[in-house]
């Protein structure tokens, strides 16, 4: 069975996303996490189109492999040729990326991966955006079941499916045996829906594992100013009036926005680990400390009272409703 600690280093920077990052950085970065007990480490080909994965293996080398916990993806095949458009990634190495949710493609996934990151297996693997009716029905239909085969034979921990989407992975955890899946965005201060579509129930009567990514929805929860960034476009003038009603609530109790957005997602019992991404060691400490910040058990009730946070979602410090 798969553990995790309660928060974990989400690698979406070191491949460059948005912003380029050095390899000192990039490795400065994993170093600093470990260090804090950030010993869960996701990571996946789509990520710099590789960078990531690679910058992660040699951040990684000398560290006894069972000090950390490491999760990479399936589904997207990565081939020489620049590709046409980055994805918000800058600065990649010259190749593009192939979508394959295929038997064949998630066996050459994982050992493109392992190679990439210099290692001999993966904790954790899991299918990654199979928002496409076509990817969904291929992934359960061959990319699941031989991921399953693998975990069977011990070659993988665990498996699962990474999305920011809630009811494809509703599906997928109601009738498959996934260990964990990784949900991004969509169990946060701002939005409720996998608490109110009710996937985190099914998580905890499945015993599967639930990793939260994207506590900040992309930067607003992090700091609620006019520039801000919603699920990554910019944030509408009421969610921003909402983020910053939350921040002054914060402050009032003597706490943060961040350490909030941080400790709101355990007031669930089915998560097990929140990701957070960074790209340099400055940005670990900060986080870092963001998650050590007393939130006062009080703080919750108070967000409720002020329509900040409905009467349904569960949060820490107190019995789910």
């Amino acid at each position: 069975m798969l553990t995790f600690p309660r928060h974990g280093l989400g690698t979406a920077p070191l491949g460059n996303l948005f912003t380029p990052v050095t390899d000192a950085d990039a490795e400065a970065t994993v170093h600093a996490a470990l260090a804090a007990g950030w010993t869960y480490l996701d990571t996946a080909p789509h990520y710099g189109v590789g960078l990531a994965e690679e910058r992660l293996g040699r951040a990684l080398r000398g560290a006894p492999r069972e000090t950390y916990v490491l999760s990479t993806k399936v589904g997207r095949l990565l081939e020489p040729g620049a590709a046409a458009d980055g994805e918000g990634f800058v600065g990649t190495p010259p190749r593009h990326r192939r979508w394959d949710f295929s038997r064949d493609g998630v066996l050459r996934s994982l050992e493109e991966s392992l190679t990439r990151l210099g290692l001999d297996r993966i904790d954790l693997a899991l299918v990654h955006d199979p928002d496409d009716p076509e990817h969904f029905a291929a992934a359960r239909r061959e990319a699941l079941p031989a991921l399953a085969e693998l975990r069977d034979q011990g070659v993988i921990g665990g498996i699962g499916a990474g999305m920011n989407h809630v009811a494809p992975l509703a599906a997928l955890v109601r009738d498959l045996d996934l260990d964990a899946i990784l949900l991004a965005g969509r169990h946060t201060l701002l939005d409720h829906s996998a608490v109110t579509a009710g996937l985190l129930d099914l998580c905890a009567a499945r015993s599967t594992a639930v990793v939260i990514g994207g506590v900040f929805n992309s930067g607003l929860l992090a700091a609620p100013e006019a520039t801000a960034t919603f699920d990554y476009a910019a944030a509408p003038p009421e969610v921003l009036d909402r983020a910053r009603r939350m921040a002054g609530v914060c402050a009032a109790y003597g706490t943060t926005l961040p350490a909030a957005a941080l400790r709101f997602p355990f007031g669930h019992p089915a998560v097990a680990s929140v990701l957070v991404g960074c790209r340099s060691a400055a940005e670990v400490a900060a986080n870092t400390a963001s998650a050590e910040t007393n939130v006062p058990a009080a703080l919750w009730e108070e967000l409720r009272a002020a329509g900040l946070l409905p009467p349904e979602v569960p949060t820490p410090d107190q019995p789910k409703r």
